[in-house]
Order: structure tokens, then sequence, then C-alpha cells
């Protein structure tokens, strides 16, 4: 058993009991709200860990980490870059500002340029 899961594990500590069986915590998923209620910000990132590169950054995005990563992969497919998805932001490589804000309003997003 892995130590992820023995801090996850509710109100008993040992037991000697071979049958019994642990509960866990369950971690919610956050439930995607709709693209028009959506209220994504859009700008320009050149912080140090991209060693000086420009990225465009999208956040704000309120949903699951499934939905989050299908509109990142969307929006790298159509502005043919790469990019990533981390920590609930979509990261795209390069100033791709205006076309991202483009393509946001085009699937029913609210995105606002920064």
């Amino acid at each position: 058993m892995s130590k992820k899961s023995k801090k996850n594990r509710v109100d008993i500590v040992y037991s000697t009991n071979p049958d019994f069986n642990y509960e866990y915590d369950q971690e919610e998923e956050q439930e995607t709200l709709a693209p028009s209620q959506q209220k994504l910000k859009v700008y320009l990132d050149t912080k140090a860990k991209k060693k000086g590169k420009q990225a465009t950054l999208v956040s704000g995005f309120v949903g699951s980490t499934d939905d989050l990563k299908e509109l990142g992969k969307l929006l790298k497919t159509k502005c043919a870059v790469g990019g990533s998805v981390k920590d609930g932001d979509i990261l795209i490589q390069g100033d791709f500002r205006d076309k991202v804000v483009e393509i946001l309003t085009n699937e029913g997003y609210k995105a606002k340029k920064l």
C-alpha cells in the first residue's frame, strides 16, 4: 500500500482484523460549467522558468481535468503548436493570444485578453 493512500484513511489507524477494509476519502471532481458560463483569461507569460520564452496562458477554467485537457488539445491543434495543461491552466507555446481568444469565443467561451 502506498503512503498516499494511507493518508486518506478515515477514522482508523490500525486494525488486527485481517478482513477489515479501510474507508478512504473520495476526492470529488468539480463539475464542468457550460462554455457560456466560463470566464477565461488569456495572457502572455514570460516567467523565468521558461527561460524568457513567450507562452500564452489560459486560466480560469472551472471543471474536470479531462475537460480541461480536451480544451487544451483543441487549442494546441488549432494553433499548430505545442503546450501543456498543468495546475488548472493551459499553456500554449508562443504568443497566440489573439488567435486563442478567437478560438475560445467561436467555441462559446467568454474569453478576455489581458
